[in-house]
């Protein structure tokens, strides 16, 4: 029996990268998951198998249960859809876990308004619709858990990141706020918030010596990039029974850059 035995999870974002390794953990621990990936088609087949057909045919194939979700989950109409494609398929919902994130590398001087929005919608926006979707059906369920994507972004200042690093310090409070409102219906919100970890969307950055360089040295306690069972371990913890005293709280994964 896993940690997540009989329980629903949605992943947003959850095609590649550290959506990936959540899905398949939780899938490993016993949950059945909804793997959401932007534009994601549920009926994709051989040479149109997208990303998120593929995590979902390695969970059935290691004996779990999942499914393809396609949704923008920063349109409440389709965070909705999601939500109910959950209870469809498998009756209920436990988890919503909200990894769905991105942003841009540019000067504060020189953001221009499409990419400020972008990163707003991404980040907060889906954040914000996709758990206020699943907590309409958890407080019918009287309960659930929600874990957000913040990042160690949100606690530290990164030059050329200023609305992504906005964008995640605004996760961690909404975090607190929904734990607030949402607790007296047995529902948990919190965040963890990374570090660089070793993925297809860091790689290209970390790519660069002068940059790893700098990355390794500023995550100054252990001085390594991480891998994403090193936030995935944190996830699972926040979505069991272990973690059912604890909201509003967001785990710093960083390996000690913001305790400089």
């Amino acid at each position: 029996m896993g940690l997540l035995d009989k329980k629903v999870a949605i992943i947003t974002g959850a095609g590649g990268g550290l959506g990936e390794a959540y899905a398949k953990l939780f899938a490993r621990e016993g949950a059945a998951v909804v793997v959401n990936d932007l534009g994601a088609q549920p009926d994709g087949e051989g040479a149109d198998l997208g990303p998120a057909n593929e995590v979902v045919a390695e969970i059935e194939a290691m004996g779990g249960k999942a499914v393809v979700n396609g949704s923008n989950v920063a349109d409440f109409a389709e965070a909705e859809a999601m939500v109910q494609q959950a209870i469809d398929t498998f009756g209920k919902l436990d988890i919503l876990v909200n990894n769905a994130g991105g942003g841009f590398t540019n000067l504060a001087i020189d953001i221009p308004e499409e990419e400020f929005d972008a990163t707003l919608n991404i980040n907060l926006k889906a954040t914000f619709f996709a758990a206020q979707a699943a907590a309409k059906v958890m407080i019918r369920q009287s309960g659930g858990r929600i874990i957000n994507m913040s990042s160690q972004a949100g606690y530290a200042a990164l030059p050329t990141e200023s609305i992504y690093c906005a964008s995640k310090a605004a996760v961690s409070h909404l975090t607190k706020c929904l734990a607030v409102e949402w607790g007296k219906f047995n529902i948990t919100v919190n965040a963890v918030a990374p570090t660089f970890i070793s993925t297809p969307g860091t790689d290209d950055a970390l790519a660069d010596p002068a940059f790893r360089a700098d990355v390794i040295e500023r995550i100054a306690g252990l001085h390594r990039i991480g891998e994403p069972v090193e936030v995935s371990g944190a996830v699972v913890f926040l979505a069991s029974p272990a973690a059912s005293l604890i909201t509003g709280h967001t785990i710093l994964i960083d390996g000690g850059w913001t305790a400089r």
